[in-house]
Order: C-alpha cells, then sequence, then structure tokens
C-alpha cells in the first residue's frame, strides 16, 4: 500500500491519484485469502523449475507500529461489512460512501507517518538513500548467488503441489466448448444464413476455447478484474440470443445471469462469445460486429428463443 500510493501514471489506475487505492488492495488481499508463501513458491517451481527470492523485508525488522495494525484491521471490517451487503460494488457507492472516504484519508495520513519505519525495514526502499545502498547491494549479491547456483546446476528443486494459479490478464466466464459447438449446429439447422456462414469455417479448428470476457486488465484496470474475485470458479447462467457475423469474424451475443440474485455485468460494452475470425484477425476485433451491424456491414441471426448455458467465473 504504501509504495502504491507513491507511484505515477499506473497503467492499471492504481496510483497515488486514485481516490480508492485501500479498498483496490483489500481486494486483491482477499484474493490471496487462505494462500500461504509455499503455496506461490510451489507454483513458481513448478512453472520455472527454480526460484529466486529476493530480499525485500530485513529479517531484524521490528513489529508493525500500532496504529498500522489498528487502521488495516478497520479497512478489514469495513471491507467485510461492504461486500456482506453491496457484493463487489465499489466503495464509492452504497451505504457505506463516507466511511470509505474517510478511512482512505486515514490509511493515507498513517502510512505517511509511519514513512520512516516503512523504508526502515527494507533491503530495497529508496536508492537514492545513501543509508540503503548497503542494503541494497546485499540483495544484488543474494540474487547473484541464486543465480549462480542454478547456472551451475547446483540447485536442488524442491518437491511441490501442481497447482493452478497464473498471472491474471483478464476475468471471463468460461464457457463449456461441447455446447457451444450443439448450439453453433443447432442454428446452422434452423437458418439458411447461418449455414451459409458456418459450413465452410473449421470450428473444430478454432473453436477450442470460449467465453464471455468480463473486465481486462489492459482495458478496465486491475480494479476492475479484482472485482470479479468474489465469484471465482462460482456458476453463472448465460444466455445466447444472436450471432453476428462478417467475412472475417463472428461471435454470440451474451446476457450474464446472476450468482446469489446478483447480475454479474460485463465491463465490456457488448458482451459476447468470438467462435471464429478469419487469419490475421485478432479476437477482440470481434467487438466490432454491433457497430458493424448498425452500418449496414455485419449480417445477425436472432436466437429466438434464446438458448441458455451455464459457465464458471475464472481468472486468465
Amino acid at each position: 500500500m504504501f509504495r502504491v500510493l507513491q507511484r505515477d501514471n499506473h497503467p492499471g489506475n492504481l496510483d497515488k491519484s486514485s481516490p480508492n487505492v485501500g479498498y483496490v488492495m483489500l481486494m486483491f488481499y482477499h484474493l490471496y485469502d487462505g494462500k500461504s508463501r509455499k503455496y506461490f513458491e510451489d507454483e513458481l517451481v513448478e512453472r520455472f523449475g527454480s526460484l529466486v527470492k529476493i530480499p525485500l523485508l530485513k529479517p531484524d525488522r521490528s513489529p508493525l507500529p500500532a496504529s498500522l495494525i489498528s487502521v488495516l484491521e478497520e479497512g478489514l471490517n469495513l471491507y467485510n461489512l461492504h461486500t456482506k451487503r453491496h457484493g463487489r460494488l465499489e466503495s464509492n457507492k452504497g451505504s457505506y460512501v463516507q466511511e470509505w472516504a474517510k478511512w482512505e484519508k486515514k490509511l493515507r495520513d498513517t502510512l505517511s507517518a509511519n514513512a520512516e519505519y516503512l523504508n526502515s525495514i527494507q533491503f530495497m526502499a529508496r536508492l537514492t538513500a545513501v543509508s540503503c545502498q548497503v542494503p541494497f547491494e546485499f540483495a544484488v549479491q543474494q540474487v547473484s548467488e541464486q543465480l549462480r547456483k542454478i547456472a551451475k546446476g547446483d540447485y536442488t528443486i524442491p518437491s511441490t503441489e501442481k497447482r493452478k494459479l497464473g498471472t491474471v490478464v483478464f476475468a471471463a466466464v468460461d464457457l463449456p466448448v461441447a455446447e457451444i459447438q450443439g448450439i453453433l449446429n443447432k442454428l446452422s439447422g434452423m437458418n439458411s444464413k447461418a449455414e451459409a456462414f458456418l459450413e465452410d469455417k473449421p470450428m473444430d479448428n478454432f473453436l477450442r476455447k470460449a467465453h464471455v470476457t468480463l473486465a481486462h486488465k489492459k482495458s478496465h484496470g486491475v480494479s476492475a478484474v479484482a472485482s470479479y474475485g468474489l465469484y471465482l470458479h462460482r456458476q453463472v447462467p448465460v444466455e445466447l440470443n444472436a450471432l453476428l457475423f462478417t467475412d472475417k469474424m463472428a461471435a454470440l451475443q451474451a446476457q450474464l445471469g446472476s450468482i446469489d440474485d446478483e447480475k454479474i455485468v460485463s465491463k465490456n460494452e457488448w458482451p459476447h462469445v468470438t467462435i471464429w475470425t478469419g487469419e490475421g484477425v485478432p479476437p477482440k476485433e470481434a467487438n466490432t460486429l454491433p457497430q458493424l451491424l448498425s452500418e449496414g456491414k455485419a449480417t445477425v441471426v436472432e436466437i429466438n428463443p434464446p438458448l441458455t448455458v451455464s459457465g464458471t467465473v475464472e481468472f486468465y
């Protein structure tokens, strides 16, 4: 939190100019709830075959000051109250807007008041400070030694338990490919336009995955992606009500259902399932299909009545 509140122009808008930095960081904290250090280290070793640790916090550091512990506990309690009542609603909406504003200010004030402590416990706090040069050199030395061992083959790979965890880029509702294929086959048998379009498309080669994007880090920011963590691995119904296509791409129009009576809303202006793109056409171009349709450059085939499939909220 201390470092985030010092940075500018973050591509995901998570920096000191954001009014709800604390709330977003608490969302990330809860994504990792119940995950141990070993959980993450095991995953890194599984993916890369080795693990290099960069010293960050000094082992002989003093405990967190009471004021820091207190403000963090206040934030956690407020987050629990907010999510129980409002789910993933942003902190600037709902019943606790004033409480969030007061806590965000208190968090910044408390972190600022403890800046000397927070800098002192880090090996790599601020390289411009003369007192931090030696600790930084120590960190470099530690990393170099670990890399040297790996390069020489002296590294012993620790035993791990394989788990699924990766760098989160976007959130989406994952859909069963077989059911999407079945819907396309059914639509092809019901509509001559759909049949003419689909008959020469190599769907078996292209349609290996199917999903409805909820939020993308690059387009919507990290907080938007993190907000779906409350529903991770939960099932949600997805209604498919139209097929839109051109000679370069095709997608199914999607209407998302609810989880625990809360409507799941995609940050994408047009929720859809991209089913095919021509050679050299990136899947994200399917977002332009509604505009192309309004210009008379795309075709639509209504699915009436709509067909529903069940998917799960996942991070990618």
